[in-house]
């Protein structure tokens, strides 16, 4: 008798579970038509505490003023880095779920080689065929600076940390974590975020350029190396 008066019950609280999920997704704007907000909106109730609690663990405010994202190739993996009253902290580390490429700079378009250096993020994607996407502003300065001086034309462009777990020169982080990080660079401002790239951990020793790569890669590495020693690396 239990039984029978109990299964309508589930049945009934099933059908609404689903019904208001459907609704939910059926409210949220199709791919090629979201904005940054409608992706806040959609993600930022559920992902954001997650944040919050990543930053109180280790004593920090939310939201920071400014952010690093230090990638490392060999290892990959991406740290979390925040600055707070002019010291930088720690907060997590990411696993990169795919790299193309190998160790060295990007040189040229189409080569599939994900950059190493200094960058800033120029934008969010909501539109992403990688689900969500920020963009990276290579080439900078240093990258077309030696583009020009080997009559380097077409250095490569649209550099993205996005979603997913496929990569052609990007860093490929898969889908729940890029809605933390854009989540956290939407709250950020895209003007307070760095992001480094490394062939692998300084920690390791002297980071050094092979024989086959272009003189200035080792004026790339003593760059990233100091850029490097706010992070305790």
């Amino acid at each position: 008798m239990f039984k029978k008066a109990l299964l309508p019950l589930l049945v009934m609280f099933t059908v609404v579970t689903d019904a208001q999920a459907a609704s939910s997704y059926a409210t949220y704007p199709p791919a090629g038509s979201r904005t940054v907000d409608d992706v806040m909106k959609r993600y930022s109730p559920f992902v954001e505490p997650r944040i919050k609690r990543y930053f109180e663990s280790v004593g920090l405010t939310y939201p920071p003023k400014n952010i690093a994202l230090f990638a490392m190739k060999e290892e990959m993996s991406l740290e979390l880095w925040a600055e707070e009253k002019g010291k930088w902290s720690y907060v997590k580390r990411y696993d990169i779920e795919k790299i193309s490429g190998k160790k060295g700079p990007k040189l040229r378009e189409g080569d599939k080689q994900v950059p190493e250096g200094i960058y800033r993020v120029s934008l969010l994607n909501p539109n992403s065929r990688f689900h969500l996407s920020m963009k990276l502003d290579y080439p900078n300065a240093f990258d077309r600076k030696y583009a020009r001086l080997e009559g380097r034309t077409s250095p490569g462009s649209n550099i993205f940390i996005h979603g997913k777990q496929a990569s052609t020169g990007c860093l490929a982080m898969g889908d729940y974590s890029i809605e933390e990080l854009f989540v956290l660079a939407e709250r950020t401002g895209v003007d307070n975020i760095e992001v480094v790239i490394s062939p692998r951990d300084p920690k390791k020793g002297k980071l050094t350029a092979a024989l086959n790569q272009p003189f200035w890669t080792q004026i790339l590495y003593r760059n990233i190396e100091q850029e490097a020693r706010k992070f305790g690396r």
